[in-house]
């Protein structure tokens, strides 16, 4: 009878072990069932090339983004008002080109690759594995720009440019789960707090001549808004033309471009257009308190006409421990890395267009899109040198870290 006790708790035990084990393996999407890499956006081609985060770099397949770009051109070319939208990108911000992939993130199963399409004016999911698309939202008015996940990777927010919203969605359904006003053209989207805020970053009119800066004010309401996540109310409307002008800096634009936090979420550092560095906002006292300017290229012209989009610098991101900046200096043909203790700049990298900083797996590289060149390429945050480059699609600007289920393959 003791040993039929015995052996019957032996096998009990093992079926619980057992069905533990099979509930722990389904649930570690995670760790077992995911791959880390880098995406890069090409944006002009309208696709998403996979690479190993970190060194080699190896690239492990690539995406389309755009598989539904017939539909979409017949539904364009079918009305007016969108085609001349349309046209207008392709024009002024396209640089003569159509803008089909400008953000992306993957959904948290690694199963999706969620883009933002500003020709198109939409956010679409599509299938890491079949290549399909899962939805489609059509954002407000007629073109979509820069996107954040939240930290738990289940919404993603995008800026709808000529509407002046951000739309925020449910990353697996594409469901608007709420929406806020913002400033003239909503650019950077930077969550906070574990994701209880967001930051939007309004940037303003980019494409008109008027780039003198005694004709700043025609570029329209310029500002940052802080919403809450959870009711989508505005909680804080930061106007930097306010602290620019009290930190002496009345030249300068107030619109604010790539930005980041620091590691405590005390500092932001972030690019204005125009400006060859950035500045340094601490957000307690709500002031500017240090400035950086870094070098220029002799090659580049003056003339701010001739600057993509009235950028000088865009991309701009942190090393893990907070220690270093990681600044592309687009119009100036370099990037650097920067102390932020001293704010002294390292060797400045040559590179063609960089479009876009962020950082690779390990957070021992800072890694930017060469646009000009086609190419993505690492920097040591410790050296400052460039330790590998390899080749992608055309024009490449956004990098993220994303997933991809572990046995994927392309």
């Amino acid at each position: 009878m003791r040993r039929h006790l015995a052996r019957t708790v032996t096998v009990l035990s093992a079926v619980s072990a057992l069905l533990t084990t099979s509930v722990a393996v389904a649930d570690d999407t995670s760790a077992a069932g995911l791959r880390e890499v880098l995406f890069v956006g090409n944006n002009w081609e309208g696709t998403v090339d996979v690479i190993e985060p970190t060194e080699p770099y190896a690239k492990l397949g690539r995406i389309d983004m755009v598989p539904d770009k017939r539909e979409r051109l017949r539904e364009i070319y079918t009305d007016p008002v969108r085609l001349a939208y349309f046209l207008g990108i392709r024009e002024t911000v396209g640089e003569g080109n159509d803008q089909l992939v400008d953000d992306m993130y993957s959904t948290p199963d690694g199963s999706a690759v969620v883009a933002s399409r500003p020709s198109f004016a939409d956010v679409v999911s599509v299938d890491s594995r079949s290549g399909e698309v899962n939805w489609r939202f059509p954002v407000s008015g007629n073109r979509a720009d820069h996107m954040a996940v939240s930290p738990d990777g289940e919404r993603v927010a995008v800026s709808a440019s000529t509407s002046n919203t951000v739309h925020v969605l449910d990353i697996r359904t594409g469901d608007e789960v709420g929406s806020f006003g913002t400033g003239d053209k909503p650019h950077e989207n930077v969550y906070t707090d574990g994701g209880r805020y967001l930051w939007n970053m309004s940037i303003g009119e980019v494409h008109t001549p008027l780039d003198d800066p005694a004709m700043d004010f025609t570029k329209g309401d310029r500002r940052i808004t802080v919403v809450d996540t959870r009711t989508f109310d505005v909680i804080r409307v930061i106007d930097m033309r306010e602290r620019l002008d009290a930190a002496g800096l009345e030249k300068f634009s107030d619109a604010v471009r790539p930005a980041v936090f620091s590691p405590d979420e005390s500092k932001l550092y972030f690019q204005v257009s125009f400006f060859n560095g950035f500045l340094e906002y601490d957000v307690a006292e709500d002031r500017i308190t240090r400035v950086k300017t870094l070098p220029k290229n002799p090659d580049t012209t003056e003339d701010r006409t001739k600057w993509v989009n009235d950028s000088r610098h865009h991309g701009i991101s942190m090393s893990p421990s907070g220690d270093e900046l990681c600044v592309a200096g687009t119009m100036d043909d370099y990037a650097t890395i920067v102390d932020r203790e001293t704010l002294q700049e390292g060797p400045l990298i040559t590179a063609g267009k960089p479009y876009w900083a962020t950082v690779n797996g390990d957070g021992s590289h800072c890694v930017i899109s060469e646009s000009a060149n086609d190419r993505m390429s690492a920097i040591d945050f410790t050296t400052g040198e460039k330790v590998a480059s390899v080749p992608v699609g055309d024009h490449p600007q956004r990098i993220r870290i994303g997933h991809v289920p572990r046995t994927w393959a392309n």
